[in-house]
């Protein structure tokens, strides 16, 4: 079966009715645990992006607290799964703003995280592709951000 485009649904979807459209969001709800995240963003979150993203930061945190210490291996990929939900969540949001926020704690908690990310050269990688990913981003955003974000991703440029 091949998808329809985008200008074929919203055709198709200007010619549903109220009830219609709701029934289509709820059958749609129970596919895929991301669908479910992504309306209740919509509905709930996207009012209050602060909260939103310290919603975030706290699960984040919550995250870097259950990883396995034991070895280098569990460490690398628990991180690349908050790093995942990260982007998940950025995606959801689709501002540039929260995107950097986000990366630039996620940055700061792998910085500080015990042990040493030093050791590792696959985890120092990742930070530093990940403090490039953020120089990028915020170029883009407005200039007194771009000030504030530069403060703080100066910070972080050394690992030490």
């Amino acid at each position: 079966m091949k998808a329809a485009s985008l200008k074929e649904v919203k055709t198709e979807l200007s010619h549903k009715s109220h009830v219609e459209l709701m029934d289509l969001c709820l059958r749609l709800l129970r596919f895929k645990k991301e669908n479910k995240e992504l309306l209740t963003y919509l509905l709930f979150e996207i009012s209050d992006e602060e909260g939103y993203v310290e919603g975030i930061k706290s699960a984040m945190d919550e995250e870097f607290e259950k990883i396995n210490t034991d070895s280098y291996f569990y460490i690398r990929k628990s991180i690349r799964k908050i790093l995942r939900l990260i982007k998940k969540y950025i995606r959801y949001s689709q501002s540039k703003e929260t995107e950097v926020e986000l990366l630039l704690y996620f940055c700061q908690e792998l910085k500080e995280f015990s042990p040493s990310i030093q050791k590792s050269k696959a985890l120092v990688n990742l930070y530093y592709r990940n403090l490039e990913f953020i120089k990028k981003k915020v170029a883009l955003l407005h200039e007194d951000l771009q000030y504030d974000f530069q403060l703080e991703i100066a910070e972080l440029e050394n690992i030490n």
